[in-house]
C-alpha cells in the first residue's frame, strides 16, 4: 500500500452500539476526501493489531473512530512501528466521554470531526508509556490513574443505565461510599520523591477525564511532559467537597492535593492498586500491581486536529 492510504477503525460498540450506524452515514463524506478502507473490531485490544498491521501495509492515515478506548488502542498499535515509518492519526469522537478528543479540539458532529481530520492542522503528540511488570511496557494517550479513579472507571463498566458524564458521576458517589481506599505510596518523580497515604495519582498527558473531570487543567499534549495529580487520605465530606472542584480545575489550591511534571515518575504501593490507562481497565479488583514506572514519549504521533 502506499502512504496515501487510509484506514479507519470502527469500535461498533461505541456511543452504546450506534458507532456503526454512523459511521456508514459518513461513507458519502470520505470519499469526497479520496475514500478509505473501513475497519470493524470484534474483540478487545483488536483496534491495537489492526493499527500496527495497517502501519506495516504502508496506511499514511489510521482513524480512529470510537471512544477514549478505541483511541488508546490505536495508539497502542501505532507505537510498535519506528517513528519515521508510523502513520498519522485521526479521531473521529463517538463514546462516552471523549476526553482526549476534546482535549485537542476535536469535537462537534461526527462529519465536523472528519472533515478535520482530512483539512485539520498536524501537530506531534506526547504519548505516555508505563510498566508495571507484566511483560512490554504499554502506552496512554490521555490518562493513567491509579486508586480512586480507576475504581471509579471499573464501575462505569456495570451502569448501564446511564451515558456520558452522569454515568462517570454516579461512579464517582459510589466508589466514595464504598472504596474510598488510601494506601501508602512511595512516589519518585524526576528526582522528587515523597510518601503518603494517597486515595489516588493520575498521570496526565490531556488535562480532562471521565467526560468532563479537569484533573490536570494545565497538562499540553504537546510539551514533552506529562502532569500528574494526586489526593492525599481525605475523609469521605472531603472527597465530595473536591469533586466540584476537580470539576472546575481547582482543586490545585486545597493542601490535600499535589500537582506536578514530570519526565519519569515510579511508585510502590503497600496495597495493590487498581489501575486504568484511558479509561480501559488496566488492574481491577482482583489486582497484585504494587509497582508502576510512567515515563513521556515526547513528539511520537502525528495528531491531524
Amino acid at each position: 500500500m502506499s502512504r496515501h492510504k487510509t484506514l479507519c477503525i470502527v469500535n461498533p460498540s461505541a456511543d452504546k452500539g450506534h458507532a456503526w450506524r454512523t459511521v456508514v452515514a459518513l461513507h458519502p463524506l470520505v470519499e469526497q476526501f479520496g475514500g478509505a478502507d473501513w475497519a470493524g473490531t470484534v474483540y478487545p485490544m483488536h483496534a491495537v493489531h489492526i493499527a500496527q498491521q495497517a502501519a506495516e501495509a504502508g496506511y499514511g492515515l489510521v482513524i480512529a473512530a470510537g471512544g477514549d478506548g478505541t483511541v488508546h488502542e490505536v495508539i497502542n498499535g501505532l507505537m510498535q512501528i519506528q517513528a519515521d515509518q508510523r502513520p498519522s492519526l485521526g479521531i473521529i469522537p463517538l463514546g462516552s466521554g471523549n476526553d482526549f478528543a476534546h482535549s485537542m479540539g476535536i469535537r462537534g458532529t461526527p462529519a465536523e470531526a472528519l472533515k478535520r481530520v482530512f483539512t485539520g492542522e498536524h501537530k506531534l503528540m506526547d504519548v505516555g508509556r508505563f510498566d508495571i511488570g507484566q511483560g512490554e511496557p504499554q502506552y496512554f494517550s490521555n490518562t493513567f490513574g491509579m486508586g480512586f479513579d480507576a475504581t471509579v472507571t471499573i464501575r462505569t463498566q456495570r451502569l448501564t443505565w446511564v451515558r456520558g458524564f452522569l454515568m462517570y458521576f454516579v461512579a464517582v458517589l459510589q466508589t466514595i461510599a464504598v472504596n474510598l481506599d488510601a494506601p501508602r505510596m512511595h512516589i519518585e518523580a524526576d528526582g522528587q520523591a515523597w510518601e503518603e497515604k494517597t486515595i489516588m495519582i493520575v498521570a496526565c498527558n490531556g488535562p480532562r477525564e471521565g467526560g468532563g473531570f479537569a484533573v490536570a487543567p494545565q497538562a499540553v499534549v504537546t510539551d514533552g511532559m506529562l502532569d500528574y495529580a494526586s489526593v492525599v487520605q481525605v475523609s469521605r465530606l472531603m472527597m465530595l467537597r473536591l469533586i466540584p472542584e476537580v470539576m472546575n480545575g481547582t482543586h490545585g489550591r486545597f493542601k490535600q492535593v499535589r500537582l506536578g511534571q514530570f519526565h519519569h515518575l515510579q511508585l510502590q504501593s503497600e496495597q495493590p492498586l487498581t489501575i486504568h490507562a484511558d479509561g480501559e481497565v488496566i488492574c481491577g479488583f482482583d489486582s497484585s500491581t504494587r509497582n508502576v514506572k510512567i515515563e513521556v514519549v515526547p513528539q511520537a504521533i502525528d495528531l491531524i486536529s
